[in-house]
């Protein structure tokens, strides 16, 4: 699996896991987004890592919201967030500007116009 589709793929695990009134575990969320691809160790570290680190990345993102708090975001955008500084704080072998692009790229798949700004925007706080 490519980088950009573990970061799609992991993407749809944690707003499957943030946004479902089904009480899914990880796995079960990992397994319906795969269908019957298969795992790798980068998508693995993403979906797990984001979603054990959440209160973390969530306290951190709260710092830089300006008059925005994370749960008034749109989902699309709070997740793509969450996964981007997972990768910015936890996966140091990753460029931050591979994970700016990426996040932008989520965001203009998932998302709209707007959101890949708004995304690229604070994102860009964390790597200042």
């Amino acid at each position: 699996m490519k980088r950009h589709e573990a970061r799609s793929k992991a993407m749809q695990v944690l707003f499957q896991l943030d946004n479902t009134e089904l009480e899914l575990t990880i796995d079960e969320a990992i397994s319906h987004v795969l269908n019957e691809d298969e795992s790798d160790s980068f998508f693995e570290k993403l979906v797990r890592g984001t979603f054990t680190k959440k209160q973390e990345i969530d306290a951190a993102l709260e710092q830089k919201l300006e008059n925005w708090s994370l749960y008034r975001l749109p989902k699309i955008e709070r997740t793509v967030l969450r996964l981007a500084v997972y990768e910015l704080l936890y996966m140091e072998e990753t460029p931050n500007n591979v994970v700016l692009n990426e996040a932008i790229e989520l965001c203009k798949t998932y998302g709209d116009e707007k959101s890949s700004k708004f995304v690229n925007g604070v994102l860009s706080k964390f790597v200042e």
